[in-house]
């Protein structure tokens, strides 16, 4: 007789149902990021949050909502909001009529006269209507003619001296590798499309010349560039990023190697600089803020941990990556994920409110500490409470574990009115970057990725001043071959 096999049916449903709950979440984290991946594909960017109705008191919050209301400084400009209902007034605006012409723009001027005779009319006034117009770029040469003279009596020959050239012994003239450069970096048009319209103009020039010419005006500059390093190191409040760029491994043939731009922002005195590096590790911003001292401004990652320990550095970070994973933790928990939402849309009101006032940064620290900072504070306990009750894997769990942690450093700003609320400065400066890797794809080696940190350097703090970058380089290009080294400062992007 065979022995009776006693079966726990209890345990086995018990560990069934662990494994079907097991099953669950797995199932929502995939369901999750696959809603992040088709809104990265197909959605819309944008993270500004309109907030819908909710009551916080389902959530057992207990905090008063903030009001962002009227806001009276001293010697200051008054912040006021007239509300009727649930919009605020406004007064209808006035349509701007035609955009009028810039005046810089040449006129060619075309005298139309009326039809039929003239003579015994008196004129009594004119008609004047402007048409822009636009006619492609010309390729011309500078023909320079040296007349040549003997000195009397065969003791010599007189000859006019050529202007100095940018490159020596370049057939490009200033003027020309403005343009190039410009084409590339700032419009973002790849040296080979260039190549073709020089050639439906008549002129065949070859890639390796393009390249020669970028690399030798690199070259000219890096005086330049290295002023600027030592110019934006001496702020005392940076803002720092990072983006990948793909530069061709002369070690593998066809592949690629994963470089990255570090990129150090003053956005208080409007310099960029960008530093390249082979690698993503701290050893990047390590090197470069040595000797910095101040704010530093990032989004968290974990290279700038290095910092934390630096008596001369007050690291701080980004309320805009903050916000962001609130924002991807919708799907997942709608209720949490809204509130925090809108507490840091108050946060941005306030700011966007004191920046249309033209408040300057005195007054900017008095309105913070009135209105953002009981907002943070409320804020701050209310993530450490909600953490408690969340599930530490899920999409809201990450974003309040991910802002509890760095509560502290994202409200630094508030307590000193030159500090932003975020690092968005910074990735508008990044932006051209980004625009590049789509159309020229990867750099040719290290140095040519280090030659593009120069130019992006350069070019977007032009951006950053106002300047118009095509006539600040040409006219940099002109003069900067003769320039004492001692006065490079001179030449810089930087308006008086």
């Amino acid at each position: 007789m065979e022995p009776t096999v006693s079966i726990d049916y209890k345990s086995l449903y018990e560990q069934e149902h662990d494994a079907n709950n097991q099953l669950r979440f797995e199932f929502a984290q995939l369901r999750q990021q696959l809603d992040q991946l088709q809104k990265m594909i197909f959605g819309s960017r944008h993270e500004r949050f309109v907030p819908a109705d909710i009551n916080p008191s389902q959530l057992s919050l207990n905090i008063q909502a903030e009001q962002v209301a009227a806001v009276s400084i001293s010697d200051a400009k008054k912040i006021t909001y007239v509300r009727t209902g649930s919009s605020i007034d406004q007064k209808p605006l006035e349509h701007p009529g035609r955009m009028k012409l810039p005046e810089n723009l040449r006129r060619e001027e075309i005298i139309i006269e009326p039809l039929g005779d003239v003579s015994d009319c008196k004129k009594m006034g004119e008609e004047i209507t402007e048409l822009l117009e636009w006619q492609p770029g010309e390729l011309f040469v500078k023909k320079y003619v040296r007349i040549k003279y003997a000195k009397p009596g065969n003791s010599g020959v007189m000859i006019g001296e050529l202007p100095v050239r940018p490159l020596d012994k370049a057939m490009a003239g200033a003027g020309l590798l403005s343009q190039i450069v410009i084409d590339k970096y700032v419009d973002h048009l790849p040296l080979y499309r260039q190549m073709q319209r020089f050639e439906r103009s008549g002129l065949k020039l070859p890639y390796s010349t393009l390249t020669d010419w970028v690399r030798a005006t690199c070259k000219l500059i890096e005086p330049l560039y290295e002023a600027l390093k030592v110019s934006v190191m001496r702020s005392s409040y940076l803002h720092a990023d990072e983006t990948p760029i793909k530069v061709l491994d002369k070690d593998k043939k066809g592949a690629t190697h994963r470089g990255y731009y570090w990129v150090y922002q003053d956005s208080i005195k409007k310099t960029v600089f960008f530093d390249y590096r082979e690698g993503r590790g701290r050893e990047g911003p390590k090197g470069i803020l040595e000797h910095f001292k101040g704010y530093l401004q990032t989004d968290g990652y974990i290279a700038y941990k290095i910092f934390d320990e630096n008596k001369d550095i007050n690291l701080m970070h980004c309320m805009a990556h903050a916000r962001r994973m609130f924002h991807e933790a919708l799907d997942n928990d709608k209720a949490r994920a809204q509130y925090a939402l809108e507490q840091i849309q108050k946060l941005y009101t306030i700011e966007r409110t004191c920046k249309e006032h033209g408040l300057n940064f005195a007054q900017l620290t008095e309105v913070r500490e009135q209105k953002s900072l009981p907002i943070l504070d409320a804020l701050g306990k209310w993530m450490k409470e909600q953490y408690m009750q969340t599930t530490p894997k899920s999409a809201i769990g990450k974003a309040l574990a991910y802002s509890i942690e760095r509560w502290q450093r994202l409200s630094i700003y508030a307590y000193n009115g030159m500090l932003n609320i975020d690092n968005n400065p910074v990735e508008n400066s990044i932006r051209p970057v980004a625009l590049g890797r789509k159309n020229y794809l990867f750099a040719g080696s290290h140095e040519a990725a280090q030659r593009s940190a120069m130019l992006y350097s350069l070019l977007s703090t032009c951006k950053m001043q106002g300047i118009e970058p095509y006539a600040w380089l040409r006219k940099t290009l002109d003069v900067i071959a003769t320039h004492p080294i001692n006065r490079i400062k001179e030449l810089l992007p930087v308006a008086t």
